[in-house]
């Protein structure tokens, strides 16, 4: 199947030059050297086939909206080309280059016909975002009176408004409310499942392992690594609470699956277990099933504040729960060089059928930001079924006490 999109050798450089006759001689190709180049990105090679839901992620200045710029053709590459096969609907910016004086309505309409539709096709569908905006009488008000998140909710609806081949959505959905969110992620998964595909830019774990069937890492503008949701993420995170001494290690299971571990290496963990109510070492459990994660670490320097926290996480990587001591709490103080600790932390396993994953971590703080001293996904891996319970559907077992009345 042809891509969709194809981003081929793609690079963006900002120079500057002694002069702007020279800056134009270059227009011109005549060979003139900047005084000085500056590459934002570099060699950047990817596709995305029909259907395919991509996620970018990157620190702040990696070049991802640098990326999304010349994708949809507001910015020119430096080097290399970009190769679109279907309409494209963007956000990129909230608003979207809103006018403030112009009314949503007013804007919804310019904005609508800037992305290539007819007037007739834009008439009819400013009912549908009017009402997926859900702003009321505000629709018809001017734009410099609008929250962000009014902004956020017309901006949406007009790039919605007709379904694209691909969808590109920057950051900006974080502004939105929680109601509105869900309801853009909706509209995003109907797309999807009419072939749409989608292109998002978002710090958002959870939404890029729940929209997406594969991300892309950029650092220092250029791709990094490009795979699974779960393991770009992974990789990233612990990318990011790399300090001074510390390493980060990506190991290949057995499995196929792809760990990775971080940390400046002070404590090590040197066995993890899940129990049943027996003690004994188990797999698979019973759906709200009593069981124990137990850890046990050493520790290989002294350590003045020492924090355990654990997540569990479905098959995509979206955290079900996460928790640590200094939030329960029972932060440990000046342990020494050498110590045997062990973890236990017993739930029942209200979950719904699947495999999950247990990521663990030991840092001095409530996050791994700060003297990360091991951080470690897939750390162990169990399966929930379901033996006992009446058939549900979903990741987590609700038990509810159901009435029912007939008046």
């Amino acid at each position: 199947m042809k891509p969709v999109l194809r981003v081929n050798g793609v690079g963006k450089a900002y120079r500057s030059y002694p002069s702007e006759w020279l800056r134009v001689a270059r227009w011109f190709y005549l060979p003139v050297r900047p005084s000085d180049e500056h590459w934002v990105l570099r060699n950047i090679h990817f596709s995305v086939g029909p259907g395919e839901a991509v996620g970018i992620v990157g620190e702040n200045g990696a070049g991802k909206s640098t990326l999304l710029k010349m994708i949809t053709g507001t910015l020119q590459p430096t080097e290399g080309d970009v190769a679109l096969g279907g309409r494209v609907s963007a956000i990129l910016e909230l608003g979207m280059g809103f006018n403030p004086e112009l009314t949503g309505r007013q804007n919804a309409r310019h904005s609508a016909g800037l992305m290539g539709h007819g007037v007739e096709a834009v008439e009819a569908a400013m009912q549908d975002i009017e009402a997926f905006a859900e702003i009321g009488p505000y629709f018809d008000e001017p734009v410099r009176t609008y929250s962000s998140g009014m902004q956020m909710r017309v901006a949406f609806a007009v790039a919605t408004a007709f379904r694209p081949e691909l969808l590109i959505v920057d950051e900006a959905l974080s502004v939105g409310d929680a109601y509105f969110q869900h309801k853009s992620f909706a509209r995003i998964r109907e797309f999807q499942d009419q072939g749409t595909s989608l292109l998002i830019v978002s710090h958002d774990r959870g939404a890029i392992q729940g929209l997406c069937s594969r991300a892309i890492l950029l650092e220092g503008g250029r791709v990094s690594k490009d795979g699974r949701p779960e393991e770009v993420m992974d990789f990233y995170n612990a990318m990011i609470a790399e300090k001074e001494n510390a390493t980060l290690e990506v190991r290949q299971l057995e499995d196929g699956a792809v760990q990775t571990l971080s940390g400046t290496g002070e404590v090590r963990t040197e066995d993890i277990m899940l129990l049943d109510a027996q003690g004994r070492a188990v797999e698979f459990v019973d759906v709200g099933e009593q069981v124990t994660l137990r850890v046990i670490a050493r520790t290989h320097a002294p350590i003045p504040r020492l924090v355990f926290g654990y997540g569990i996480r479905n098959r995509l990587g979206q955290v079900m729960y996460g928790t640590n001591t200094e939030l329960i709490p029972q932060v440990l103080l000046d342990v020494p060089q050498g110590a045997v600790l062990t973890f236990e932390a017993t739930f029942n396993a209200d979950l719904g059928q699947g495999s999950y994953s247990v990521q663990t971590a030991f840092v001095s703080t409530g996050n791994h930001l700060e003297n990360n001293y091991e951080w470690r996904d897939l750390a162990l891996v169990f399966n929930v079924v379901n033996l006992r319970r009446a058939h549900f559907e979903g990741l987590a077992w609700i038990e509810p006490v159901l009435r029912t009345s007939i008046a």
